[in-house]
């Protein structure tokens, strides 16, 4: 979670300090401005703070759907590194073993020869030479553990004993694998909508809650004078914008 999530909160609690000072001024505070009317503050406020719990709504399935992709995705690199072994031990043919490690590599997270270093006697930089190793996105684990099935189910020498290593049981975690990422993907666009709807009702330039605020502020700062009191109960709540 970004770390400015407390900052969104924060900007919704100094808007009600902000709504409650203002209302100590009675009818002195009086603007001619819709938006910033004591009953177009309270709306606002309530309306921020619905979009925030939103979020934090959607955040729960979320942090579920990683969790559970993290914990089936876990133990895979030892399944793999099994299926390698259980390989070499198969009637298969030398290339298919070279093949199949070859993947596992990926899989792993591996390169098939060590990252060229750039050497500084030399105006290239050899290190962009490399290939680069960075299958380990899920994505990508998905796509190869696909590529490695097909390869093995395409060996009639390649028939494990142990159930957790046959074509078949290597099918169904697949399977498994792809429902688990996509609930992750479609539990984070839930999340990423909520936070568009809140980062409007918080920071659109013209109806945003830290705009509001200002807003109020410089009518304080007009009604009561700069040096007021009143002005100085107000002036050091702060709305920051995320960055």
């Amino acid at each position: 979670m970004p770390t400015y999530e407390t900052g969104h909160a924060k900007n919704a609690a100094n808007l009600q300090d902000l709504i409650s000072f203002v209302t100590g001024y009675g009818v002195a505070y009086n603007p001619t401005k819709p938006g910033i009317l004591l009953a177009a503050l309270n709306t606002k406020h309530t309306a921020a703070v619905g979009r925030l719990a939103d979020v934090n709504t959607a955040l729960a399935p979320h942090t579920i759907a990683v969790n559970t992709r993290d914990e089936l995705f876990a133990p895979f690199a030892k399944r793999i590194t099994r299926v390698v072994n259980a390989v070499q031990a198969s009637a298969v043919p030398p290339s298919v073993i070279d093949d199949v490690k070859s993947i596992a590599r990926k899989l792993h997270g591996q390169r098939a020869k060590p990252k060229v270093a750039d050497d500084p006697a030399t105006p290239e930089d050899e290190s962009k030479q490399s290939i680069s190793a960075s299958q380990m996105s899920f994505d990508s684990r998905i796509e190869n553990f696909h590529k490695l099935i097909q390869l093995l189910g395409a060996q009639p020498g390649y028939g494990p004993n142990e159930a957790d290593l046959t074509v078949a049981a290597l099918t169904t975690l697949h399977t498994a694998m792809v429902a688990a990422n996509l609930t992750v993907i479609n539990a984070y666009t839930a999340v990423s909508n909520t936070r568009i709807l809140r980062d409007k009702e918080l920071y659109d330039p013209l109806t945003g809650l830290v705009t509001v605020a200002g807003d109020v502020k410089t009518y304080v700062k007009s009604l009561f004078g700069a040096s007021s009191l009143e002005y100085e109960q107000i002036s050091g709540l702060r709305f920051r914008r995320p960055r």
